[in-house]
């Protein structure tokens, strides 16, 4: 089978406005004529669409009772092929344009990450987009040998309707995007739109007099009320840009259950996204609560299974996440409904405290983090000019509390325990994580103790796992009541590695 035809139509569109934009910024920065920017336009179009032309005409796919393949046959000839049976995940995207000629790309993987294991289809119509996620999802049912000849088998749903016997564990409620402004997203948008002016500005050869003109207008105003002014600026469009960020990425979200034993979530406004997780990569779930997040009561949740793919121009946590930030409450639930457990293990979980060393690891790191810098600015002060000897105090005044309470938050939040089949271990304050992870796929474990932690009986131990970031730690625990909970949580697992005290020795 060959691909949608339509994809040229898809690039002669895109193309058109990409030569727009740069035809209007090279004429207007180069002083380049604008018949020889309209020629250059036309000539990149025209090799777009003969590209794209030729790219569809030696393109081939095909799906066979065994493999799914695909072929490129050019100056070059490739091949690559899936077992059905090693098919862990197909997701669909479609941009803006190509939702409006109705179709879509399908991402077809393995679980693993390197791109040997993955097939793209780009694009096909979002139809068959639909009919080859039900087809390669669909595990093989037993060989009819072992079954009475006369029994019915189950109709397959059409494509793009919803699956029988499948279930809603969350749905995008417009509340949530309160929670937008929250995140660490919008001062960075703020700060970013003032890069995007001068960028822009630059283009046309305005730079220079839109920085003189901000300065005019700023430095013929108060000083206080400059800095207010810049920083009212920076917060509404960090805010506007957050809620707007919010709404494509999450727009009509959707996460099912379907039958067969596979997690879809839907999301996205111009660019749309169906991913599906196959539940027998999943090894847990993360409940993630960034500092501004969690001030408003709110969490995220993160998949932890295997498989996360690195490459496709798109941020693990946007493959990972099964639910945006939303109410604390609602986020136990989410975590319970997918790990099909009454009560989420991050909630069932009693989490046994670090001891107060771990404490002043933390306090100590704050206070040097705070003093060092204030020595800095306080020893350039000294020799170059009186300012950076107000930015030290500056410093030390303002950052040095913020450390302290960021420090004994963090040890606050530590914790580890066990609950069923699961590990279940918190740590973090700025980005505090609470990860419910199988023991069942807890591969190794790794034991680190640097000489500080030695002087104060401290470890911190690592469960390596093929899943997610690969490892998950338990920071500054008592040595001996670590390796014990190590021992306990995956037997047999750490215990062949540990000296054990004789009964009756000290």
């Amino acid at each position: 089978m060959r691909l949608d035809r339509r994809t040229v139509y898809v690039t002669a569109i895109s193309r058109v406005g990409f030569a727009v934009v740069v035809g209007a910024v090279g004429a207007a920065s180069s002083g380049t004529p604008l018949a020889w920017v309209a020629l250059g336009g036309v000539l990149l179009l025209a090799a777009g669409i003969v590209a794209e032309y030729v790219r569809w005409r030696v393109s081939r796919y095909r799906v066979t009772a065994e493999r799914l393949e695909r072929r490129f046959d050019f100056i070059t000839h490739q091949r690559r092929s899936l077992a059905r049976e090693r098919i862990r995940s197909v997701d669909i995207a479609a941009n803006l344009v190509q939702r409006l000629f109705g179709l879509a790309v399908v991402t077809i993987g393995t679980g693993q990450q390197n791109d040997a294991d993955r097939i793209k289809l780009d694009p096909v119509s979002h139809a068959e987009a639909e009919r080859l996620r039900a087809e390669l999802l669909r595990r093989r049912r037993p060989d009819p040998g072992t079954q009475p000849a006369q029994q019915a088998q189950p109709a397959e749903p059409a494509p793009g309707t919803e699956p029988a016997g499948g279930s809603v564990l969350a749905r995008l409620d417009w509340s949530w995007i309160r929670y937008a402004p929250a995140s660490f997203v919008a001062p960075l948008l703020g700060a970013a739109a003032f890069g995007a002016v001068l960028n822009a500005s630059g283009w046309f050869g305005l730079r220079e007099g839109v920085l003189e003109w901000s300065f005019d207008l700023l430095s013929s105003a108060p000083i206080v009320f400059a800095v207010v002014t810049v920083v009212v600026i920076a917060v509404v469009v960090g805010l506007i840009g957050s809620l707007v960020i919010f709404a494509e990425r999450w727009w009509d979200y959707r996460l099912d259950r379907e039958p067969g034993g596979t997690l879809r979530i839907r999301r996205g406004l111009l660019t749309t996204r169906s991913i599906s997780i196959e539940e027998r990569r999943l090894r847990g779930v993360e409940v993630v609560e960034p500092l501004g997040i969690r001030l408003v009561g709110a969490a995220r949740v993160d998949a932890v299974m295997t498989g996360i793919r690195q490459n496709d121009g798109d941020s693990k946590s946007d493959l990972k996440t099964l639910a945006p930030p939303v109410p604390r409450a609602f986020a136990d639930q989410v975590t319970a409904d997918v790990l099909t457990e009454e009560v989420a293990p991050t909630v069932a979980a009693r989490l046994a405290p670090h001891p107060r060393a771990a404490r002043g690891r933390r306090l100590r790191w704050a206070l040097l983090g705070t003093l060092i810098p204030t020595a800095i600015l306080a020893g350039l002060g000294a020799s170059l000019t009186g300012v950076l000897l107000h930015l030290a105090w500056i410093w030390a005044l303002v950052v040095g509390p913020i450390a302290v309470l960021l420090a004994l938050d963090a040890y606050r939040n530590l914790g580890h325990g066990i609950t069923g089949g699961y590990l279940v271990a918190r740590s973090g304050a700025a980005r505090r994580g609470t990860v419910a992870l199988q023991r069942s796929g807890i591969i190794g474990w790794t034991a680190r103790q640097s000489i500080f932690q030695r002087r104060a009986g401290l470890i911190t131990l690592s469960a390596t796992t093929a899943a997610g970031s690969g490892a998950y730690s338990i920071f500054d625990v008592a040595q001996g009541d670590g390796l014990a909970f190590a021992e306990r949580a995956v037997p047999d697992l750490f215990g062949p590695f540990l000296e054990r005290d004789e009964p009756g020795s000290p």
